[in-house]
C-alpha cells in the first residue's frame, strides 16, 4: 500500500470524528458567548452616560442583563408626559454619587462596550436598577423586574415603551 492510500485511509476514517469535534467546539461556542468568569475588571469614579451605561477609567461599560430608558426617552403618567430615562439616569447617578464603583464583565458588545457587572457600596448596580423599577429585565432579573411592577416602582408606574422598542422606533 502507497503512502498516500494509506493516508487517505486514515484520513476518511479520522475526518468523521474531525466533524464531530469541531460541532462540539461551535456548540460550545454559541451556548457561552463570551460568559463565564469575569475577565475583565475595572474601578474607579463613573461617569454616568444614562441608566445603563457609564464610563469607568475611560471604559465604556454597559450593565449587564438591564435595559434602562433612554435619556431622551419619555413614559406617560396619568395622561402627562414625564422623562422617565433622565429620571432613570439621575437614579443610578444618586445612587453612585463619587463613589468608587468596580466593575466586572467577560466580554464586549458589539459597539465595544464592557458588558459588566458593576457594584458600589455592596449594591450591585444591575440588579438595583431592576428592583428599583428604573429598567427592565434583559437576559435575568425576570424576578426582581416582576416584584418592581407589582409595587409600580419606577417606571412601572406609568405607560412606556419598552427602551429597545423605543430605540427602534427612534431610529425609523
Amino acid at each position: 500500500m502507497t503512502l498516500t492510500r494509506k493516508f487517505k485511509r486514515i484520513w476518511h476514517k479520522a475526518f468523521p470524528w474531525l466533524r464531530v469535534v469541531a460541532l462540539i467546539g461551535l456548540i460550545a461556542y454559541a451556548i457561552d458567548k463570551g460568559d463565564g468568569p469575569p475577565r475583565y475588571h475595572v474601578s474607579g469614579q463613573a461617569r454616568i452616560v444614562d441608566g445603563d451605561s457609564l464610563f469607568v477609567d475611560g471604559l465604556e461599560i454597559r450593565l449587564k442583563n438591564i435595559d434602562a430608558p433612554e435619556g431622551q426617552q419619555n413614559c406617560q403618567r396619568g395622561g402627562k408626559n414625564w422623562r422617565c430615562g433622565q429620571e432613570a439616569t439621575r437614579r443610578l447617578h444618586q445612587l453612585i454619587k463619587r463613589r468608587k464603583i468596580s466593575c466586572k464583565g467577560t466580554h464586549y458588545d458589539k459597539h465595544n462596550r464592557l458588558l459588566a457587572f458593576c457594584s458600589v457600596g455592596g449594591f450591585e448596580l444591575n440588579k438595583w436598577m431592576i428592583t428599583e423599577g428604573w429598567a427592565v429585565a434583559f437576559g435575568d432579573y425576570h424576578n426582581e423586574e416582576r416584584a418592581a411592577k407589582r409595587a409600580k416602582k419606577g417606571i412601572w408606574s406609568s405607560q412606556f415603551q419598552r427602551p429597545r422598542t423605543w430605540r427602534a422606533q427612534q431610529r425609523r
